[in-house]
């Protein structure tokens, strides 16, 4: 019956010996390696005299204020270089380093309304780390993507991912004071039905007029047109075209420069909120860490 056992790897000296045989290589001193690594120079001495024992040659030539590789040093020495090179590169891959490229997947609004005027602060923190956007609000796959993060809203409970609340998805209606003018302003919640209505058919719409006892509304028989995302909602509320129900903190600038009014205080909250995720084995991962430790102290920020 054939061995099918995999082969065994060659013997290898200690790891400490080819760390330093690759500093003294390097640098053609055991005084600049020494210091390199940290050590003294006898014990630097020391990693290479039980090499050479190992290998059964001497790696080195010492002559006067200098030393020069022997052949068989000549050879090694490519090798080890090389061989520390590929095993840097794997750990920094398997790290995850900060430097590199981070991907982020979010929603729309959160993305224009939110993520795109503070992500200035994060790369100016973290320059050799370049930031890649993917706007959609499918759920992700990050087993099958390539994707660090992802900014989605619901209840914050998915299996196998870290989930961070950033902001509550509450919502209440807004529009743009001209057309609120237009009617001769909205004084109680029934008003809001005389004008025309973005997207009639969200759950939210529902949910608000029922907090706010108004029955009878026709929202069923309205046009049930949807634009997708609270960002585009929102441009056509400020044209004039609709009122549009929003997420407040999502607003704060259109709010502030007169663009939307948001006529009454009621606010509803269905319990969901914005959560950034990422799976929990890559919690530790360097550029996420960044990441989520800027996003989270930017949201705390008033």
């Amino acid at each position: 019956m054939p061995d099918l056992s995999s082969p065994q790897l060659a013997p290898l000296p200690p790891l400490q010996a080819i760390r330093v045989f690759e500093a003294v290589a390097r640098h053609l001193s055991f005084t600049k390696a020494a210091q390199e690594l940290g050590m003294t120079q006898a014990a630097a001495s020391y990693q290479i005299k039980v090499l050479e024992e190992r290998i059964g040659a001497p790696l080195f030539l010492r002559r006067p204020k200098q030393i020069e590789l022997t052949e068989p040093g000549q050879r090694l020495a490519p090798a080890v270089s090389e061989a520390f090179a590929i095993l840097g590169q794997a750990y920094a891959a398997a790290r995850g380093g900060a430097d590199g490229l981070l991907c982020v997947t979010t929603v729309l609004t959160f993305a224009s309304n939110w993520l795109a005027q503070h992500l200035g602060s994060f790369q100016l923190a973290h320059p050799a780390l370049a930031v890649r956007l993917d706007t959609s609000s499918r759920l992700t796959d990050f087993a099958r993507e390539d994707v660090d993060l992802a900014i989605r809203s619901g209840g914050g409970k998915w299996p196998g991912l870290e989930s961070h609340k950033l902001l509550d998805a509450d919502f209440t209606p807004m529009l743009s004071p001209k057309l609120a003018a237009s009617i001769g302003g909205v004084s109680e919640p029934a008003d809001l039905l005389r004008l025309p209505i973005l997207d009639p058919g969200d759950i939210w719409w529902t949910q608000w007029f029922e907090a706010a006892g108004v029955a009878g509304h026709d929202l069923a028989k309205r046009p049930g047109s949807s634009m997708g995302a609270q960002a585009y909602e929102a441009n056509a509320a400020m044209a004039g075209h609709g009122v549009a129900i929003l997420t407040r903190a999502l607003f704060k600038n259109e709010i502030a420069d007169g663009r939307l009014v948001q006529p009454f205080d009621l606010v509803g909250d269905d319990g969901h909120a914005y959560w950034l995720v990422y799976p929990t084995a890559r919690r530790n991962v360097p550029k996420i860490r960044a990441f989520r430790d800027w996003i989270l102290a930017e949201i705390a920020c008033p």
